[in-house]
């Protein structure tokens, strides 16, 4: 597992760089020598590895426990972001609905001409509330890229594919997005409504129902108590529903609001020239790291071994013991700047990918972290070795972040190839806080990433938990 041969800031975010000479200095991952375990479990969850586990392979009980609370509070706290998505959703659903409506009667009055007058007001406004909604997904998810500014004037905007699209997504969310908001705030009505039912019971009228749903009425404890089993049943629902239907929501706006095929070539154009100098400036940084590596480090070693055998080519008749000790020492020397050979080697590609291929590299990764860290990986297809060696990369520099600020007790990467992408995700349950402005390795991170093309998206709120995703274009 690599580690950084420079002091890191505990502060609860990502490793700080104060100068520019430090940053220089942040090694890349698989250069720094590798951790040695020390926490317990630190392969739990590793698909296929047992060394943490029992003889016949299964885990105790307080091992089991820990996975359910694990997997509970990632419920949890995946329904509070859905939930937090689709309410947030709703509003701007209500907008489109209205926004909508006007659309309509603007379209309407232009057949007897009075239309035209409001038809660049109603443009802006779709506009406008297409950027809000693009600006509410990027918050929640990878950046919505907006395409360049649609046309503002009747004619243009007849035939322009920014504004048909906006069109689009306007009656999808207006309907679609709408409702699952709608039925997001019932459920969180629902739920809150039975669980507390049997401390307000008394004061509600004779005879009304007992329950959200309209049936039963409550003559004793005992019938309001179990009111709150339906409750139950609510949050049941919204853990298991929420999540899908807040990415269901948020699909139209992420596929029709964002720069499509069509879009002027400008834009592609300016992303390739900042890709090409984030590629060009990863190159460099990392040509600096390994000229260090080799300078700093195997160079000098390899001069110690010089002096050291020809001090003892000089001592040999005289002082055979002496000069047996400084044999000792050149051997010494010699497999030191041996393991820092191979160090530098591995941190330019690792040889394990090769060998085991992505999913087993990042196993291996996973079993020498401190983390306990789960490992999921469905690869249909084989990427590019240089895509394959930047996504060892990335997941062996989130973990060795996450293992050393993060404070989580279980990290979770999750990797994925579809129609010739390859998708990555890295999760913990830490205290979040990650920045990546304030300098940290989040910065490489997205170096290696831009020169492939890729994306990169960091959630990682204050009080948790943290979300990296990468995806990756496979390169074949």
């Amino acid at each position: 597992m690599p580690t950084h041969d420079t002091p890191r800031d505990t502060s609860g975010t990502w490793p700080h760089r104060d100068t520019p000479e430090a940053r220089e200095e942040d090694r890349a991952p698989g250069t720094g020598g590798s951790h040695r375990y020390t926490g317990p479990g630190s392969t739990r969850g590793v698909r296929g590895f047992r060394g943490a586990r029992g003889s016949h392979g299964t885990s105790g009980p307080g091992e089991s426990e820990r996975d359910l609370r694990t997997l509970a509070t990632r419920a949890g706290k995946d329904a509070a972001h859905g939930l937090e998505q689709l309410t947030s959703g709703f509003g701007t659903a209500m907008m489109a609905l209205v926004v909508l409506v006007t659309t309509v009667l603007t379209a309407l009055a232009c057949l007897v001409g009075i239309g035209l007058l409001f038809a660049p007001v109603t443009l802006r406004i779709l506009h406008a509330l297409a950027g809000r909604e693009r600006d509410r997904l990027s918050r929640w998810g990878p950046e919505v890229i907006a395409p360049e500014p649609p046309p503002t004037r009747l004619r243009p905007a007849l035939t322009d594919p920014t504004t048909r699209r906006e069109l689009a997504w306007l009656v999808r969310h207006s309907t679609l997005g709408l409702l699952l908001g709608f039925l997001a705030l019932l459920l969180m009505l629902f739920a809150v409504r039975d669980a507390t039912f049997p401390l307000w019971w008394r004061l509600a009228p004779q005879d009304s129902s007992s329950t959200s749903l309209g049936f039963g009425v409550a003559h004793s404890w005992a019938d309001a108590l179990a009111v709150t089993l339906l409750a139950v049943g609510w949050i049941a629902i919204i853990l298991g529903l929420v999540p899908g239907m807040a990415r269901i929501q948020g699909k139209p706006g992420r596929r029709l609001l964002s720069a499509g095929p069509e879009a002027d070539l400008s834009l592609r154009i300016a992303q390739l020239t900042a890709t090409r100098a984030a590629a060009l400036d990863a190159h460099a940084t990392e040509l600096r790291r390994i000229e260090r590596s080799l300078h700093d480090g195997t160079q000098n070693r390899i001069v110690t071994v010089t002096v050291l055998l020809g001090a003892a080519r000089r001592m040999v008749a005289r002082d055979p013991a002496g000069a047996e000790e400084l044999l000792e020492r050149a051997q010494s020397a010699a497999e030191q700047a041996l393991a820092e050979l191979r160090t530098v080697a591995r941190g330019i590609l690792p040889p394990v990918l090769a060998d085991r291929g992505l999913a087993g590299a990042l196993n291996g990764l996973a079993a020498s972290c401190p983390v306990p860290c789960r490992i999921d990986v469905e690869a249909t297809q084989r990427c590019a070795a240089s895509v394959e060696a930047t996504a060892y990369f990335v997941v062996a520099e989130a973990l060795t972040n996450i293992a050393k600020h993060s404070g989580a007790r279980h990290a979770e990467v999750t990797v994925r190839t579809h129609e010739g992408r390859l998708r990555l995700r890295v999760t913990d349950d830490g205290h979040g806080g990650a920045d990546e402005d304030g300098g940290s390795g989040l910065v490489g991170i997205r170096r290696r990433i831009a020169a492939h093309d890729g994306t990169l998206a960091l959630a990682s709120p204050r009080g948790g938990p943290t979300t990296l995703e990468v995806e990756l274009p496979c390169g074949l």
